[in-house]
């Protein structure tokens, strides 16, 4: 055993941790943390099979943008993750199910891959091209098709979350952008005018003192 295959094992190692931490952490921003070490070891193993840009786009991306973003927003949303554990157990057994469908489906995915024909052949100086050229040529001519098929479950994901975020609730707050551009400045500001003095209030009576016998 070498030292790339022994690194390969420990990053593998940490990642599948990381994973592990992240669903079963009780604190939201501790699972959060998690993932960021889960995407860390995943850029390492990148890191190991030569492919630096997808290393480094899975660092700056991921850790850098969308977890820094997440643990923002968790950390100001304090949400009660109590409630989200309440009959865990009684919704296990389809949970249960529906993650070993999903497990047989990976198997049957990895397994047989994607039958996508014969694929076109790496330039003759495939040494001495640049490892993003490489990634583009791989992406658009071999792996076209899962390409289209995740931009199109990512424009749903898109659109799902546009209709969540646009549905009127009696708790949440909204504005009109229709009724944004018309407003004007007298609907904005309104001037007041106002006495300089204001006579203070007359005190009150006092009552009368009574005898003591």
């Amino acid at each position: 055993m070498n030292s790339t295959t022994a690194l390969f094992y420990v990053f593998s190692a940490v990642l599948l941790g990381a994973g592990f931490g992240v669903i079963t952490a009780r604190s939201t921003v501790h699972a959060a943390l998690y993932l960021v070490l889960a995407f860390f070891s995943a850029a390492c193993v990148w890191m190991l099979l030569k492919a630096e840009f997808l290393a480094i786009a899975l660092v700056l991306v991921y850790v850098g943008a969308v977890m820094v973003l997440f643990l923002f927003v968790v950390m100001m949303l304090d949400i009660n993750t109590d409630a989200f554990r309440e009959n865990f157990w009684r919704h296990f057994p389809l949970a249960g199910i529906v993650g070993a469908l999903i497990a047989l489906e990976m198997t049957l995915i990895l397994r047989g891959g994607f039958d996508l024909g014969t694929p076109k052949p790496f330039p003759a100086d495939v040494a001495n091209v640049a490892n993003t050229k490489l990634l583009g040529i791989e992406i658009y001519t071999s792996y076209l098709y899962p390409l289209q098929l995740a931009a199109v479950l990512l424009l749903i994901a898109i659109i799902a979350a546009i209709a969540l975020t646009l549905r009127e609730r009696k708790d949440s707050r909204h504005m009109d952008p229709s009724q944004q551009v018309r407003a004007k400045k007298a609907d904005r500001v309104r001037l007041v005018k106002m006495a300089p003095t204001v006579e203070a209030p007359p005190a009150p009576p006092t009552p009368p003192a009574e005898d003591k016998v």
